[in-house]
């Protein structure tokens, strides 16, 4: 009997986007990482998610901020195997969904790949979208997380226009350069929507 094999479905790439690559969306993709049970660029793949990230003026080489590098690390999350990188096409094209850190990041990206607009969101928007998606819908996509946030890509995209939300809203302001407490309140407010996106990938 000849054996058959079947070859595992690809991973659901996200790519999150700031501005230099080394303070948000390094953090956002650590913690993402962390709390879906997926792997961050350059780490071992697991769980069926790899998160990675970018950004659209990157300080290309460079390692994570210090200080966010601290608040992630205080999370028990791994801060160092970070290198930034520019944002180009290739990336968005590969990834499954976008999370930007603010409205003009999301703009970026769209103008690189105008196709990848309903796959595209801000952190904050897709926290706020993720909860609207009928569960039901969820688990209809499958039972692990890889499976959830692959469906959750597209059917937030259909609760944009339910809510209304101001840019301060939407997004998550730039703390390079600024105190320790920016840096620290910038952290908790991506931690807090990482949170309710990763809640949405666990099924009820």
């Amino acid at each position: 009997m000849v054996a058959v094999t079947v070859d595992p479905a690809p991973p659901v790439r996200v790519l999150t986007v700031c501005t230099g690559n080394i303070c948000r969306s390094p953090a956002v993709e650590r913690l993402l990482a962390a709390g879906a049970g997926g792997a961050f660029r350059g780490d071992v793949a697991a769980g069926g998610i790899e998160v990675g990230s970018a950004g659209t003026r990157a300080v290309v080489g460079s390692a994570m901020s210090p200080q966010m590098a601290a608040l992630v690390a205080g999370r028990g999350l791994v801060a160092d195997r970070f290198v930034a990188r520019q944002l180009d096409a290739a990336a968005v094209r590969e990834a499954d969904v976008v999370l930007a850190l603010t409205r003009s990041h999301r703009s970026a990206v769209v103008e690189l790949v105008p196709a990848a607009v309903r796959r595209t969101y801000t952190l904050r928007e897709l926290a706020r979208l993720a909860p609207l998606v009928d569960p039901a819908q969820l688990d209809a996509a499958g039972a692990t997380p890889a499976e959830r946030l692959r469906a959750l890509a597209t059917l937030a995209a259909a609760q944009r226009g339910r809510v209304h939300a101001t840019p301060d809203e939407d997004d998550v302001v730039d703390p390079i350069g600024q105190s320790d407490a920016l840096y620290a309140r910038v952290f908790d407010q991506m931690a807090q929507a990482v949170d309710v996106i990763v809640g949405t990938l666990r099924r009820s």
